[in-house]
């Protein structure tokens, strides 16, 4: 019984050590993907800069370097290495607990805003790639996963208003789910901001309007 404590311990010692390294990793290559490019990035140049071996490098990232780009995407989506639930971030947490449905919104639009602009532009960078190389497999099956997880994302904002009686009246919530998919993808963000000129602001505000006359009654 005297060991528990200790052993408690231990275990979250290594779990943190564990974020650190995955959180190093991911840093050191999305800074070397984002300046020289996916294909130019090799797991060599990312362990150096991440001061790991590289044999390190392939244990926190399986699967190569398409391993290696899913930790950068997920890493840099989450905006740290933490395996926590997405609806128990606090930034959810504050958007489940806003009683006002157009607030609710406005506050969904501002983490949507964050989290493109965090991630927007290394799924640029991966997407290039994968234009670039159409037999890498790999890549391609990464794109799409992301791709996955982001409708399936688009359901918890879909759910939540249909489970607290403010969704649209006869809108479905696989509907909804599609227009919050569509609404807030980062294709649609490249174009308003870098071909359109809008702001991060502009496009905040658009999308919380957009939403509320989609959405809500």
């Amino acid at each position: 019984m005297e060991d528990r404590p200790k052993r408690g311990y231990v275990s979250r010692l290594r779990q943190d050590n564990a974020e650190a390294t995955r959180l190093r990793i991911a840093e050191a290559a999305r800074a070397l993907m984002l300046e020289r490019g996916y294909a130019a990035t090799t797991m060599g140049d990312v362990a150096a800069a991440a001061g790991v071996a590289v044999q390190t490098l392939y244990t926190a990232c399986p699967g190569g370097k398409p391993g290696l780009a899913k930790v950068v995407y997920d890493v840099t989506l989450a905006g740290d290495a933490q395996p926590l639930p997405q609806h128990a971030r606090p930034a959810v947490q504050a958007i489940i607990a806003e009683p006002d449905p157009v607030r609710k919104l406005a506050r969904y639009a501002e983490m949507v805003l964050t989290v493109i602009q965090r991630v927007g532009p290394v799924h640029g960078v991966l997407r290039a790639a994968a234009a670039a190389t159409p037999a890498d497999g790999a890549l391609h099956d990464l794109l799409a996963e992301t791709e996955r997880q982001r409708r399936t994302g688009a359901r918890g904002p879909a759910e939540h208003l249909a489970a607290t009686g403010l969704l649209r009246a006869g809108l479905t919530v696989d509907r909804a789910a599609d227009q919050v998919y569509a609404l807030t993808s980062v294709e649609i963000f490249e174009r308003l901001t870098g071909v359109c000129g809008w702001t991060g602001d502009d496009y905040r505000e658009w999308l919380t309007r957009t939403l509320t006359a989609a959405l809500l009654d």
